[in-house]
């Protein structure tokens, strides 16, 4: 790994990017300065108050479509629990790199953004690279969805997404379909319940009808799909009969299922006492693993990680949900130096071996497509 990785990881790992609220306006102008810096064509799109995506360009002079790369600068929150390490010191202890985003995703971040700039003459005198940057992923994808309705997009002819896979080629995802259900009654005085309807006995009735609901039938790969309600809320106050209650159902889903279908199914199940409404809706993604590039790509990974390859799936979603049909469905592998467990954890870190091995997997990549 150069020293080059290691400083642009803890540069942009300095930057605090939680979402919620969301704020990537600072990191996003510090690594746009520094692509220009080094001869990307870039651009910043603004999609809210403090919220950007960033593309950045390395056109070639060879006929073909681009490698693309994409990952997310936004992270998730800290947490309750205390850190030990500072989550944007970017301290290094070891063979870790600890900060909050370090796995998911900034360290894959820096290093297919220095490979690039390395492999620059070579990329120049090819078929070009693009890389997407967005905001706002942790939240369902807001900063892709910002670009597809720009129509900023432009085909490409494979994408690697940097997400944290311990650098293990992935060839999908599973989909998310995030729904929000909420009950309705009646307030009344908590002293005289009889002339109310209280809808947490509502909510109550649907949760135990949801705990054996089967959202469809197993995929060859990504298994049984699941379902889990992780949020509630509902009442007033104490002394009252509640008339609202919201619960929120995360279900992950499989390519042989439909979001529609599973909606409907869901609605059937929990009766007329339930409204339901969609809050995020974003498809599987699974390449073909015969796929001539998707071999090469397994190819070059057998040859790092030193034993045989096999398709693999991830549970979590990822922006290329929505960004590979407005790249014209190209190809597509999640590959990235941080650890899939560390996603989210307290003290998460990057392992700096990784990072190497990352950065040389994405310059052997670059230099496949160029050819």
């Amino acid at each position: 790994m150069t020293s080059v990785t290691l400083s642009l990881a803890r540069q942009l790992l300095g930057f605090n990017t939680i979402n919620p609220p969301g704020d990537e306006a600072a990191c996003m102008a510090f690594l746009a300065d520094w692509l220009e810096k080094r001869g990307f064509d870039v651009t910043l799109q603004r999609f809210g108050e403090k919220r950007f995506n960033l593309i950045a360009q390395m056109a070639g002079s060879m006929p073909g479509e681009p490698l693309a790369f994409t990952g997310h600068l936004d992270t998730v929150p800290l947490g309750n629990q205390a850190w030990q390490f500072d989550p944007f010191g970017a301290d290094v202890t070891g063979d870790r790199l600890y900060g909050r985003g370090s796995s998911d995703m900034k360290a894959a971040v820096a290093a297919f953004a220095v490979a690039c700039t390395v492999h620059q003459a070579v990329i120049r005198a090819g078929k070009g690279v693009l890389m997407v940057i967005t905001g706002g992923e942790e939240t369902g994808c807001d900063g892709a969805r910002a670009l597809i309705d720009a129509g900023v997009l432009l085909p490409v002819g494979a994408l690697i997404v940097g997400e944290p896979t311990a650098n293990y080629p992935v060839i999908g995802h599973k989909g998310a379909l995030w729904l929000r259900c909420e009950t309705r009654g009646k307030t009344a005085h908590g002293a005289m319940p009889e002339l109310g309807i209280n809808a947490i006995y509502l909510a109550s009735e649907a949760l135990t009808k949801i705990q054996h609901f089967e959202p469809g039938a197993p995929h060859p790969l990504m298994k049984k799909p699941t379902l889990n309600v992780g949020r509630i809320s509902g009442g007033l106050n104490i002394n009252s009969v509640p008339d609202l209650t919201q619960f929120d159902v995360d279900i992950r889903t499989a390519p042989n299922l439909q979001h529609a279908t599973i909606r409907q199914n869901l609605t059937t199940a929990l009766g007329e006492t339930v409204t339901i409404s969609t809050l995020v809706d974003l498809p599987a993604v699974l390449s073909e693993e015969g796929n001539v590039w998707i071999t090469r790509v397994y190819q070059r990974c057998q040859t790092l990680l030193g034993q045989p390859v096999e398709a693999r799936i991830v549970p979590y979603f990822t922006d290329a949900s929505l960004l590979l049909p407005a790249l014209n469905n190209p190809p597509c592998i999640i590959l990235g130096p941080g650890e899939p467990g560390m996603a989210h954890q307290t003290d998460e870190y990057c392992l700096l071996s990784r990072l190497s091995q990352a950065e040389m997997l994405y310059g052997e990549l670059i230099l496949d497509w160029q050819s």
